[in-house]
């Protein structure tokens, strides 16, 4: 199987089709399949593939496919895959970090100068509410259930229960499961229907006391909306592993509030990422070349 690797060579992924039993090719030596290597750049992959018409399937580099969605590059004529479910342990890990980090008021005591006040909440059998069913929030809620957390799962599709969750609900009842939740977990697909799907109205039924913390994408969150609520204390506080604008600019109100914990989208961190995209590639090249189903499938139809 001849798979080309772009927009970049790179010496790990090629190891990666080696192992699948692929060869790897240039984009102009009409490969069979392309491993696309820039996490956006939609129009450097169109004309890639306008190079290699031959190529029959693409792999993306990160679950987020957004950027290709909105400009038209995923046609119906190829299959495509991107990394649904490679990072989800190490993005489950930072987003549980963040969360206790939040409940026990580590960002306020990061920047304290002085002893202060005692505080923190436990998780220990506290409810929670996860927006997203897929692999991420299944790690996710493995790792909660040590904590006896009760969790409710928001998703698309609320038929299909998520072991770990408590009650798994449509969208439509976002607002009815979020008063009560002690940490709301941000980790779906960014599509028109989740973008700012938590807004000045969402952050309003939260509890005082409660966090955001987000791990999928920083457009899921009207921003000014956020700091609204951080700054009437309308919400305990929010945990950022991504934002919107992203990167935050230099001087942003987030950057210095006192319950607000950002980092800069590192819950994959790449050392850990290289080795798991790696293996998602060598297992995606071998069944292509066998005729199997591949991983990762991206659902044209909902954009994911």
């Amino acid at each position: 199987m001849r798979i080309a690797v772009a927009p970049e060579p790179s010496e790990v992924v090629a190891a990666a089709v080696h192992a699948g039993g692929g060869s790897v090719v240039a984009v102009t030596d009409q490969p069979d399949g392309l491993v696309w290597l820039a996490p956006s750049a939609p129009d450097e992959l169109q004309h890639a593939l306008q190079v290699a018409p031959s190529a029959r399937w693409v792999q993306l580099p990160f679950a987020g496919v957004e950027a290709f969605v909105h400009a038209g590059v995923l046609d119906p004529d190829r299959t495509w895959t991107c990394a649904k479910g490679v990072y989800s342990e190490p993005t489950a890990e930072h987003a549980l970090t963040l969360a206790l980090a939040g409940l026990r008021h580590l960002p306020e005591r990061a920047r304290a100068t002085s002893w202060g006040r005692q505080g923190g909440t436990t998780l220990y059998d506290a409810p929670v509410v996860v927006l997203g069913g897929g692999g991420i929030a299944a790690v996710l809620l493995d790792l909660l259930a040590p904590f006896r957390v009760r969790a409710t799962v928001v998703r698309r599709q609320p038929a299909a229960q998520v072991p770990g969750a408590t009650r798994t609900v449509g969208l439509d009842r976002l607002d009815d499961v979020l008063p009560g939740a002690a940490v709301v977990f941000l980790a779906l697909a960014l599509t028109p229907d989740t973008e700012r799907v938590i807004g000045a109205r969402q952050l309003a039924v939260m509890d005082g006391q409660a966090w955001l913390v987000n791990v999928a994408r920083g457009r899921h969150v009207d921003t000014d909306a956020l700091v609204a609520a951080l700054d009437s204390g309308s919400i305990g506080g929010a945990a950022l592993d991504v934002t919107d604008p992203e990167p935050l600019p230099e001087g942003h109100p987030l950057w210095q509030h006192p319950r607000c914990l950002l980092t800069p989208h590192t819950a994959n961190p790449w050392q850990a990422a290289q080795a798991l995209l790696s293996r998602r590639i060598s297992d995606n090249v071998r069944r292509f070349a066998a005729g199997e189903p591949l991983l990762g499938l991206v659902d044209l139809s909902a954009g994911y």
